[in-house]
């Protein structure tokens, strides 16, 4: 993957909070990926988060066939510092000060912290803002989207939309994990869900989900196990203890590092690659709200995610290596084409 065109990090006028923004790559089009709201241990740490998840968001855009590049933006308070209604205002405002800056080539969207009404106050200053409100005439959340894009993607793995007698583990019970339980149990599939938030299990067990301690779900043994939480949660000693034949989930960065994909492979154990399975949401807002689709053509673009994953499982097989190996070089391929046309101009400012 190529290094990083550009990172900005300040500290917000009105708030006294620091802002940064991503840009990963621009190749194929303007950056694009969700602005995280959350405290960090060290400045280091959030810088690190942000350069990941950019870079993450250039290999979604690119398998997923999008002509936009990857980049994210953090907002990162002090930890254990509650902000007032006025102080989280003042802060998103001036990250949209930030964005505008950036003229276009990076745009935001929701993520980890943060909403569709953030997104209309990132709008009160910068249009780049993708998912306000619907009563605002934006798309609203992606987590359905999202949650759609994971289901097609569990179909191609496991060749079928019915999961009768199968038991999914769902490591994380937001609201992609929400979509996720409902629809599998609806399927037929036993669902397990766990989350660090306790207040979540009265919920699921009202809706017939089994609940575990999300210190045990990787772990348990399942047919599928689904991250769908925080990123980084599979390393090399969760792979050793997984019980499970497929993974697949919503959740960014699952992998500690990419030499896990062939720990698990070496295993017998297929993962399907994050940025590949949870791109229904970018797919669907683009769609939409770049390109004017109506809600079932840009639902049907979701649903090519199963397609996607179908071909990378195939020349997986035929090529004795990993999906994210297959995922990786398709990424590379549509990114070099994009740079024969368009040259961007690394900068980095901090």
């Amino acid at each position: 993957m190529t290094a990083h065109e550009q990172l900005v990090v300040r500290r917000g006028r009105r708030s006294g909070i620091t802002t940064m923004v991503a840009v990963h790559s621009t190749a194929l089009g303007p950056a694009v990926g969700g602005c995280r709201f959350k405290p960090y241990a060290t400045l280091e740490e959030a810088i690190g988060d942000v350069l990941r998840l950019s870079a993450a968001m250039t290999a979604k855009c690119a398998v997923a066939g999008l002509a936009f590049g990857g980049g994210k933006s953090v907002i990162a308070p002090e930890p254990g510092r509650v902000l007032s209604p006025e102080e989280r205002r003042a802060v998103l405002l001036d990250h949209a000060d930030l964005i505008a800056e950036f003229g276009g080539r990076y745009q935001a969207g929701p993520d980890v912290g943060t909403g569709p009404a953030d997104m209309l106050v990132l709008r009160e200053a910068s249009p780049y803002a993708f998912c306000t409100p619907e009563s605002a005439g934006g798309t609203g959340s992606s987590s359905g989207p999202t949650a759609v894009g994971v289901l097609a993607a569990l179909r191609a793995a496991t060749g079928s939309a019915d999961m009768t007698g199968r038991r999914v583990v769902i490591s994380g019970y937001g609201s992609v994990g929400a979509h996720l339980a409902a629809s599998l149990s609806a399927a037929g599939a036993d669902v397990v869900v766990s989350d660090i938030d306790p207040a979540k299990r009265a919920e699921a067990e009202r809706r017939g989900l089994t609940w575990v301690e999300p210190e045990k779900a990787l772990t348990l043994s399942a047919d599928v196990v689904v991250p769908a939480a925080v990123g980084g949660v599979l390393d090399p000693g969760t792979a050793a203890r997984l019980d499970t034949p497929l993974v697949v989930g919503p959740a960014n960065n699952q992998l500690t590092d990419d030499t896990v994909a062939d720990d698990l492979a070496a295993r017998g154990i297929r993962w399907i690659p994050d940025y590949v399975a949870s791109a229904g949401g970018i797919l669907y807002t683009l769609s939409r709200e770049a390109e004017g689709l109506g809600h079932e053509a840009a639902l049907a673009r979701v649903e090519t995610i199963e397609d996607t994953v179908r071909t990378l499982l195939e020349a997986a097989e035929a090529h004795s290596t990993t999906p994210l190996r297959e995922a990786a070089e398709l990424a590379a391929r549509r990114l070099t084409s994009g740079l024969a046309s368009r040259t961007p101009s690394p900068r980095a400012t901090v």
